[in-house]
């Protein structure tokens, strides 16, 4: 009995390996079609607002707001902000006032959560770990950072059953995201820590403060050959 517990096991672990791989894969050139994120939000009555734009059709300055934000040294790091951040730090004094994974975690490991896994914290956050690291890992490997970024601006949560720049920059500002000011963007991403709580429309206390923050923190950056490389 045991025996075939464990086969049956393995084919189902090896099956999830093979098909999570391929879609993965898919993914290098072909937005995901839905994520668990957003068939939560169907599920919640929050509704499904998106529309997936390319990389040309997001402003530079949504580009660089969101890693102003969210993580600093994402051109620079491996996906994770533990050794990148250190060795960083030793071979290139100019990025000291910059910070890895500046939101939660790194844009490479929330892109890898929004589209491949599920959200939530306490006992399903730590189950989420070893599938996480393998995505990210994987994600790095294949998409490189452009598709990262690219794939993490059209999936992300901006706004209660709000997915992608594009449908927050037309509910918040009723433009197309490649239009956006740098402050239009840095408010849509000061929502991204709990976009159904922050507001951008009417804006929250929070959103009015990071925003700020915000275009501080791209204005400290933007000058970085890394940063200014990659958005190119």
């Amino acid at each position: 009995m045991l025996k075939k517990i464990w086969h049956y096991t393995k084919r189902v672990v090896i099956i999830a390996f093979i098909s999570s791989f391929i879609y993965l894969l898919i993914c290098k050139w072909v937005m995901p079609p839905i994520t668990l994120t957003q068939i939560g939000s169907l599920i919640d009555g929050y509704g499904l607002k998106r529309d997936y734009v390319s990389w040309n059709e997001i402003s530079p300055n949504v580009k660089l707001a969101a890693m102003a934000s969210e993580d600093q040294l994402f051109p620079d790091h491996n996906g994770f902000d533990w050794e990148a951040l250190q060795k960083s730090l030793q071979s290139n004094p100019k990025k000291k006032n910059k910070v890895a994974g500046t939101g939660a975690s790194t844009i490479s490991q929330q892109t890898s959560k929004n589209v491949f896994l599920w959200q939530g914290e306490g006992v399903t956050r730590y189950i989420r770990k070893a599938p996480e690291f393998y995505f990210t890992q994987l994600t790095e490997w294949i998409w490189g950072k452009q598709r990262i970024l690219e794939v993490y601006l059209n999936v992300i949560e901006m706004g209660k059953g709000v997915f992608g720049i594009e449908a927050a920059s037309q509910l918040y500002f009723h433009k197309s995201a490649k239009n956006l000011t740098r402050s239009e963007a840095a408010q849509i991403i000061a929502c991204l820590p709990n976009p159904k709580v922050y507001s951008v429309k009417p804006q929250s206390h929070f959103v009015s403060w990071k925003s700020q923050w915000i275009l501080r923190q791209m204005h400290n950056i933007e000058d970085d050959p890394d940063i200014q490389a990659l958005m190119k």
